[in-house]
């Protein structure tokens, strides 16, 4: 039988991402972007039971129990090192489920994660909003957490942060770091909200604005007096700005664009996807400075313009998703098959791909772009030997990963 903490260690060991355990199939990994089974013997009802069961606070069984669901934040420590891993419990066809997101152990830089360094000043403002968006697993809180930790490095301030659930753990440094979690610090994100501004912040995290209040709550404090950070599971700024607005009924719109359009002060969509030259994952980003062109765009309800403006800003900071998507392609550091999975038109990526191919001769006329590419298959993934805890130091074992058999 499988064993919960062999598995976390050789996720460590194999450099995975994560860890997916669902009946019917062997333990799988993520590892770069691509699924590989362990090896073994595919996982029954009992086994992912078993596994759960291994770990899961009593408070999450009885969350479990009564929701169908449990979401909690695990610190594990083992020959590898230590290490924090967000988990997602949940019932699929009458079984149980489980999901392992390997959150790094040490928060990265801007440089790292690859962020433009304009995004450090809008962290010395006293207020507004900062939206950082994107698909899930796009890195969002990764980004999320380099800039709390740029503020703790150099501001004396009191940050507080509103997570289900909490995934980094931020030391106090130069500020303080109150860090609250859904469930079993307070109840929601409306009621966390509604305490925060009484708890003399400056600086505001919000994990996630999944709702009306929310999201009208965090627009109020960014507008009075306090600096916001908040994700959305959006792509691209003006579908951020537009998903914000359409979450207000149509006679509070107005009034909604008024607010966003002084308080807003950045949009940072993200994407993540497998490197092409090294072994490891890479962001792709598309970043939005307000200023006058564009605060006057959401006022007028003129979103869709929003990409012009990007266009024509570069030397402000601001670039379009597809454009960084290109420069990384370019560079080499992504394939084609990601760029073409990635982008936001990719239709106008194909033509740029196949006027590229043609040597971009003055006269070439790219082809018709050809219909949306899909994702390819899944390779075959890690697996590790149930029996024995991983030494430390031991070299990664030559053959973890189990072949497909033949067709």
């Amino acid at each position: 039988m499988y064993d919960i903490f062999q598995l976390m260690e050789f996720t460590l060991q194999c450099n995975g991402s994560d860890l997916h355990l669902s009946v019917g199939r062997p333990p799988t990994i993520r590892v770069s972007g691509r699924m590989r089974n362990v090896k073994g013997e595919p996982l029954t009802a009992d086994d992912t039971i078993h596994l759960a069961n291994q770990f899961m606070p009593p408070r999450m069984k009885l969350e479990f129990r009564e929701k169908g669901g449990a979401d909690f934040g695990y610190a594990h420590s083992g020959p590898s090192g230590k290490c924090r891993f967000r988990v997602a419990v949940y019932r699929q066809k009458g079984c149980v489920g489980v999901v392992l997101r390997l959150l790094p152990s040490r928060i990265l830089t801007f440089d790292q994660i690859g962020l433009q360094p304009q995004i450090k000043e809008l962290l010395h403002r006293s207020r507004g909003l900062v939206l950082v968006t994107g698909p899930t697993g796009s890195g969002k809180t990764t980004t999320l957490a380099t800039m709390v930790d740029y503020i703790n490095q150099n501001f004396d301030h009191h940050i507080v942060t509103i997570e289900d659930p909490v995934e980094y753990y931020h030391e106090h440094k130069k500020s303080i770091v109150t860090q609250r979690e859904i469930g079993s610090d307070v109840g929601s994100f409306k009621e966390a909200m509604k305490r925060v501004l009484r708890m003399d912040p400056d600086v505001i995290l919000l994990g996630e604005m999944r709702d009306l209040e929310t999201i009208s709550t965090a627009i109020t404090a960014a507008e009075t007096g306090h600096l916001v950070l908040g994700t959305l599971h959006t792509t691209g700024s003006a579908r951020t700005i537009d998903r914000i607005i359409d979450a207000f009924p149509s006679d509070q719109q107005e009034q909604c664009r008024a607010q966003l359009s002084v308080s807003l002060l950045a949009v940072i969509s993200q994407v993540i996807m497998g490197r092409a030259d090294k072994e490891g994952l890479i962001a792709g980003f598309e970043v939005m400075m307000m200023n006058s062109a564009i605060e006057n765009l959401i006022r007028k309800n003129e979103t869709f313009k929003i990409k012009s403006v990007l266009q024509t800003h570069k030397n402000a900071g601001m670039v379009l998703l597809d454009e960084h998507l290109w420069d990384l392609y370019k560079a080499g550091k992504i394939s084609k098959e990601s760029i073409l999975l990635k982008s936001q038109d990719p239709k106008e990526i194909q033509r740029k791909l196949d006027f590229d191919e043609l040597g971009g001769a003055p006269g070439a006329t790219p082809p018709p772009a050809p219909p949306s590419v899909s994702a390819g298959p899944t390779s075959s993934a890690p697996s590790a030997p149930s029996t024995g805890p991983a030494q430390p130091g031991a070299a990664r074992p030559s053959s973890i990963f189990q072949r497909k058999p033949p067709q």
